[in-house]
């Protein structure tokens, strides 16, 4: 049987693999292990960490990285990471896994990769070859797609960029994205069930809002989030369901504004660590568009054929669909970009939109591979090289 961990640091990245989670745990070929760390044993971010385990999977090991004391910034990011890639060492050396499943491009899976890297683990890596310019996040994916072996890209384009990276192409596999097929497998809640769960009701002109720090943009996060929250205050015919940004430099400001901005806005806004993935999928499935930049507005939200006002540099370079409309962070780009995706045009252009990250089987094809592949062939990697003639 093999032993197959997987690392999870925040709730978004949660609610992608807890599919793939349950089909490794459920399967005679291969044994689960979890590893949950950063953003779920943090307080601060709602200790989602109680998700997990309520959603039935045994936690192996805990890896406590952040201190919720700390300021936020670069400095103590540095140190998280090196608190992670102490934590790792010993997970590994007590679980002995065989392979390591990551997702994404976070630092603390990038300390993951690390340290699998050195103990000798082989890594399967999914979406790597995807591109976020405004974001240190891009150059961690691409570090940890150069520590893996075997590679799960959500679109053709992003594998064969895969390959461009020097990985041999017959571990490099198009799969599609685990959201969209979350959206597909999941009960979702109806809209009725869902303003239940959230005491909030959802109209024709709510938006669901995410907003995370852009953490190699030309703007602060203050300059930024201070720009769009003027927009939202001015925008009283919006209701608003946020969701707070991630543990990355500058999370903190943008926490500030939104907890501001709903206290504000009590009648109107409501704001939420964690909704989890049904939850969410749920909102998002309800409202009128999804604001911010999230990845989920460009690769979930047009499933749902809504329209998504993706700002700023964070997302700059990922393929999108034609319901996402971009605009640069400022506030009179902002205040055209929510006129824009709100106009009944680009609603009804919303409507016929086709997501370029969807495939069928999306898990079970990440699963045939993980569980069989031979592990002896993934030692010693040789650089796929792409001759120019």
């Amino acid at each position: 049987m093999r032993n197959i961990c997987v690392v999870t640091g925040t709730r978004a990245e949660y609610g992608l693999l807890s599919r793939l989670m349950r089909i490794i745990e459920d399967s005679p070929k291969a044994r689960l292990q979890v590893i949950v760390t950063n953003m779920h044993l943090s307080s601060r971010f709602g200790n989602t960490y109680r998700e997990i385990e309520a959603d039935g999977f045994t936690i192996d090991y805990k890896i406590p990285i952040i201190d919720d004391s700390e300021d936020d910034n670069a400095v103590t990011t540095v140190k998280s990471m090196a608190r992670a890639l102490d934590g790792f060492a010993d997970a590994y050396n007590v679980l002995k896994p065989d392979l390591i499943v990551l997702l994404g491009d976070r630092y603390e899976i990038l300390a993951a990769a690390a340290s699998a890297l050195i103990e000798r683990i082989p890594i399967a890596h999914i979406h790597g070859g995807e591109i976020t310019e405004g974001a240190y996040d891009d150059a961690i994916r691409h570090s940890i797609t150069k520590m893996s072996h075997l590679h799960f890209t959500s679109t053709e384009r992003y594998r064969e960029r895969v390959i461009q990276l020097g990985e041999s192409p017959e571990r490099v596999f198009n799969v599609g994205s685990l959201g969209v097929e979350n959206i597909k497998m999941l009960r979702l809640m109806d809209k009725e069930t869902i303003e239940k769960e959230l005491g909030f009701a959802i109209d024709r002109d709510t938006i669901l809002v995410t907003y995370h720090p852009v953490t190699l943009g030309n703007r602060t996060a203050e300059e930024s989030i201070a720009d769009f929250i003027s927009v939202l205050d001015e925008r009283k015919d919006l209701r608003v369901i946020f969701t707070m940004p991630n543990s990355d430099t500058g999370g903190r400001v943008i926490e500030e504004k939104i907890n501001q901005f709903v206290s504000r806005n009590a009648g109107r806004s409501k704001a939420f660590k964690s909704l989890g993935a049904l939850r969410y999928l749920s909102v998002m499935r309800n409202v009128a568009a999804v604001v911010g930049n999230s990845s989920s507005g460009l690769i979930e939200a047009p499933s749902f054929h809504i329209p998504t006002l993706n700002i700023g540099e964070r997302q700059n370079g990922r393929i999108s669909a034609g319901s996402v409309y971009d605009c640069a962070s400022d506030r009179q780009s902002v205040q055209i970009g929510l006129r824009k995706i709100l106009s009944e045009e680009f609603r009804r252009n919303a409507l016929s939109t086709e997501n370029p990250y969807e495939k069928v089987d999306t898990a079970a094809e990440i699963f045939k591979v993980i569980s069989s592949y031979p592990l002896e062939q993934l030692g010693q990697k040789h650089f796929y090289d792409i001759r120019e003639w």
